[in-house]
């Protein structure tokens, strides 16, 4: 007896694979016998099948039922055997996607998608980013990378991976070798600066030594450290202090531009920042400027040249990032 238990408890209670095979051909056994035992009953296999299938999981319709002696000996052993086995394997079932959730929500799977966006370190400023890109861009896949023991933010196109971003295996998990973008803040628990551009230089280098075609965007706590990280080929800057604070001092020499700088920074309000691909009827920057303000926009710049108004009569080259400011719905009749 004790031999058959450690056999049942090491096959069946244990083993899922186990299990599901099992319930499976009992399944499919019982349904072939039924029809055997049965053939008037069942005229069809899968009237059969029907019929195991209903029992087993005790919903029991009641359109068919065995007849004969055999059939009902029968009926009787899937009564005791199968019901047993096929609550079990969904018990298993239940606790597999159980288990599956909790390692989701504790950042242990490896995300499998393409095109998606990377930020690297928990914050309330990571939170309005990931806020910014989901409102905008509803289909776009955003993977959080951060220490925390479960994920702090819950949305169908978020996931969450738990570890440390340096470390290559951390980001192999999050697949930034298929990524688009990747953005880094800093951390806002280390209060020297130099110490948290360090932790950051360090994450961005070995991203960077992974991938080296993505698009890296990286938050900076002080000016002076930007050639270390322009060393590491980071593409994108953000001075978070200095950002603010040059802001604040505008706002007061010249009242009301805080408005501009919400306006560019939100899709929310008012007029947006887009990036527009150049067409071919455009030459120069005069007929792209021309053509897009007849449709309502306005081109200000080509990647970080604003001087565009000085450059109308040249030719606009073929590698061209050209920025428009204009409403969500001009820059989509454009697209």
């Amino acid at each position: 007896m004790y031999i058959i238990q450690k056999l049942i408890n090491r096959f069946f209670v244990k083993n899922k694979l186990g299990i599901f095979s099992f319930t499976f051909f009992i399944v499919i056994f019982s349904s072939v016998v039924m029809q055997i035992l049965e053939p008037k009953t069942f005229p069809r296999w899968f009237d059969a099948l029907w019929y195991v299938m209903t029992t087993v999981t005790t919903v029991g319709y009641g359109d068919f039922y065995p007849v004969t002696v055999a059939g009902r000996m029968y009926a009787i052993f899937i009564f005791l055997v199968g019901i047993g086995i096929a609550g079990l394997a969904i018990g298993k079932l239940v606790e597999a996607m159980g288990a599956h959730r909790k390692r989701k929500e504790e950042g242990r799977l490896t995300f499998k998608g393409k095109n998606h966006f990377v930020i690297i370190g928990w914050s309330e400023k990571a939170k309005y980013a990931i806020n910014e890109i989901t409102e905008t861009h509803p289909n776009l896949e955003v993977v959080l990378i951060d220490r925390l023991p479960v994920t702090p933010i819950t949305h169908q196109n978020v996931h969450y991976i738990q570890g440390d971003p340096s470390i290559e295996s951390t980001l192999i998990q999050a697949n930034i070798e298929e990524a688009q973008s990747v953005l880094v803040f800093s951390d806002d628990s280390i209060h020297d600066s130099a110490l948290a551009d360090g932790k950051t230089l360090l994450i961005v280098t070995s991203v960077e030594r992974l991938t080296p075609h993505i698009h890296s965007t990286v938050e900076i706590k002080r000016e002076e450290h930007i050639k270390n990280f322009r060393h590491a080929k980071v593409d994108e800057f953000v001075l978070s202090h200095e950002t603010v604070s040059r802001m604040a001092v505008r706002s007061a020499f010249s009242k009301g531009i805080t408005g501009i700088y919400t306006q560019l920074l939100s899709h929310k309000e008012g007029e947006n920042l887009f990036e527009v691909q150049k067409k071919a009827e455009w030459r120069t920057y005069k007929d792209a400027f021309d053509g897009l303000l007849e449709q309502g926009a306005t081109l200000i710049a080509d990647g970080n040249d604003l001087s565009i108004n000085k450059k109308l009569n040249e030719a606009i080259p073929e590698d061209a990032r050209l920025y428009i400011i204009c409403s969500k719905d001009v820059y989509e009749a454009l697209a």
